[in-house]
């Protein structure tokens, strides 16, 4: 377990399982929304592709994300082991209202000096609405990209509750 890509849908915990991960293996940690998220107005980073792919040219890395469309394919190549979490939508969903209250109501800095705000609430693209609309499209995605015979050497890892990721990580 060498190169590892965490994936589940938003507000499953991935960052976190990531980073701890990262740190039990000494892996070197990848936050997928900071490489996307190049700046203020939620700018997209124009060299996503390059920047990534130079990144997981490396031997030991940890990547939270299912991976965005542009690096998704890449990231799945060249990974050796995929953790997924996947956790019911009643555990992912207060999760993610939490995290995003929590981060309106301290202003907390995100990617490229971002901030949620209460308004980004109202939008299609804020992580509670995101995660409620995409969870059932994410949970097929994963399966599919697991079933696909050109993943077919990876080593699966499916993790159906928190204390479960928890045991297994203790396990390393």
């Amino acid at each position: 377990m060498e190169r590892v890509l965490v994936v589940g849908v938003t507000g499953a915990g991935k960052s976190t399982l990531a980073r701890d991960l990262g740190g039990r293996l000494g892996l070197r940690y990848l936050e997928m929304d900071a490489l996307y998220f190049a700046g203020p107005g939620w700018a997209v980073n124009e060299r996503l592709v390059e920047d990534v792919a130079g990144l997981v040219d490396g031997p030991r890395w940890v990547v939270d994300s299912l991976g965005y469309p542009e690096v998704r394919d890449l990231l799945w190549e060249r990974a050796d082991t995929v953790v997924w979490l996947d956790y019911p939508r009643r555990v992912v969903m207060p999760r993610v209202l939490r995290r995003s209250l929590r981060r309106t109501v301290t202003r907390e800095e995100l990617f490229g000096g971002n901030r949620e705000t209460w308004r980004d609430w109202l939008s299609r693209e804020h992580p509670a609405w995101w995660a409620w609309s995409q969870f059932t499209a994410r949970r097929r995605e994963i399966g599919r990209r697991l079933r696909d015979p050109r993943f077919a050497p990876l080593h699966a890892v499916r993790l159906g509750r928190p204390r479960d990721a928890a045991a297994w990580l203790a396990s390393l």
